[in-house]
């Protein structure tokens, strides 16, 4: 079995320059995009704990700041549970992480981010 720790830094500019558009478009009032740019977060850093967690977190505190229950309910068992999956290496590859989708349920992942992933070296299977 093979375990996951930090996000290769090959991969690591991909996950900050997402979170950092979802900053942008979240202080801009662009909640929406915000929300796709965690989604896109998500699918690159989940594979490592600490990245994986700290994305739940954000999505967590996007719920709260967006007044959603059903974001906030459905953010904190993958909070407590989503790292821990990372790093046993045991996760739906693709899934974007929100409360809108079956957390343990795969999703085909778009080209971009396939080509993101390509062009760090890391294989998602």
């Amino acid at each position: 079995m093979k375990f996951y720790t930090s996000i290769p830094k090959s991969l690591k500019p991909y996950y900050n320059t997402e979170l950092e558009k979802y900053r942008t478009e979240c202080s801009n009032g662009n909640f929406k995009s915000a929300w796709n740019h965690l989604e896109r977060a998500h699918i690159i850093g989940q594979k490592y704990p600490y990245a994986h967690t700290f994305v739940h977190w954000k999505m967590l505190q996007f719920g709260i700041k967006i007044k959603s229950g059903k974001e906030i309910i459905g953010q904190i068992p993958r909070l407590i549970f989503g790292g821990v999956k990372s790093f046993v290496g045991k996760i739906p590859v693709g899934n974007p992480g929100g409360a809108n989708v079956p957390p343990l349920k795969p999703f085909p992942i778009d080209k971009e981010l396939q080509d993101i992933f390509a062009k760090a070296g890391i294989n998602l299977v």
